[in-house]
């Protein structure tokens, strides 16, 4: 009985913990997506963004994500370092990654401009499985519980691995696309000794629009946002759209995302909806989201998140005053 519980933990585990985290407000945040946006805006940029999910079933989790990043004019480049925390509150699975990013900017016409960008990540997942109590490290004779145990399924407490990882980015004065690619060396994240679970490839892809209205509107910033993102990884697919409003320091929007496979876990079409506010002052912004759950699961108690960018200066280290605007435009008032 012992084996099959442990049989069931590591196939439900590795199906769940196998796939990336994904924030609602990524077009807020789009450090998050990807890291072409490293010293985009050709200064010194820093936020964060907190998510709790699921707070009203025993499944909850949170998850966190800040980064910092600049710009080097002499070298046309962007570096920046970004660290992702991620924790189931049940099993108190634990997953912490710190990124090393690095991008280029070129400009191949008139209005665009292209901007690959690697990143280099060390990645830990920590399984809480200090808190499992094997059959043989209970000692009754002496009343005592064993520290060590001889069971063949032996399960690492801790997993360190190396992250591989690009992003390409297109962009002129209005709209942008772009293309990621997570876990290109497929680190090996298994939970038993001498074991091989490879961490399947994340793959997305995700554009944005901007229509000005300023026409209506003279003086003011005053644009709708379409944006959209298509995500895959291993045979989980997801497909989010949404348009955002912005009028000079406010801002309101609505995000869906979407099942289109329809996996076994969720055979819903539309899984949550998702509205956003938000506003800026003096170089903050400040974005808060509420998803409402549409699946099948049942009451989730929704998935809550937070953001808070700063924007430093126009001018990144090694600038000299000089601004080429390039700054990407994206939600929101980027």
């Amino acid at each position: 009985m012992r084996q099959v519980i442990i049989f069931i933990f590591l196939v439900f585990t590795k199906s769940t913990y196998a796939q990336d985290p994904i924030f609602t407000q990524a077009f807020a945040i789009p450090e998050t997506l990807n890291t072409g946006f490293t010293g985009a805006i050709e200064g010194t940029k820093a936020g964060m963004i907190h998510r709790t999910q699921w707070p009203g079933i025993d499944f909850g989790i949170t998850t966190q994500f800040a980064f910092v990043d600049t710009w080097f004019d002499e070298f046309n480049s962007g570096i920046g370092i970004s660290i992702l925390n991620h924790k189931e509150t049940k099993s108190r699975y634990t997953f912490t990654q710190l990124n090393l990013n690095y991008a280029l900017a070129f400009q191949i016409s008139n209005a665009w401009y292209f901007r690959p960008s690697v990143s280099v990540g060390i990645g830990s997942k920590d399984y809480g499985f200090q808190n499992l109590l094997l059959e043989d490290q209970i000692n009754i004779p002496n009343g005592i519980i064993n520290t060590s145990s001889m069971d063949p399924i032996l399960l690492n407490q801790q997993n360190l691995f190396v992250d591989l990882s690009t992003s390409l980015l297109l962009n002129n004065e209005h709209s942008w696309i772009g293309l990621t690619l997570r876990h290109l060396n497929k680190p090996n994240i298994s939970m038993t000794h001498n074991g091989e679970t490879s961490l399947g490839i994340f793959l997305s892809v995700h554009g944005l629009i901007e229509i000005p209205l300023s026409y209506f509107s003279v003086g003011n910033q005053n644009s709708i946002y379409l944006f959209s993102n298509f995500m895959k990884q291993d045979k989980y697919v997801r497909f989010d759209f949404g348009s955002q409003y912005v009028f000079n320091e406010f801002s309101i929007g609505v995000s869906i995302a979407t099942n289109p496979v329809k996996n076994e876990y969720n055979d819903s079409l539309v899984t949550s909806v998702n509205p956003f506010i938000g506003f800026k002052w003096e170089g903050w912004k400040f974005n808060y989201s509420y998803g409402v759950n549409t699946s099948k699961i049942g009451q989730t108690g929704g998935v809550y998140e937070l953001s808070i960018t700063h924007e430093f200066s126009e001018n990144g280290f090694g600038n000299k005053g000089k601004y080429r605007g390039r700054r990407l435009k994206c939600p929101t008032f980027f």
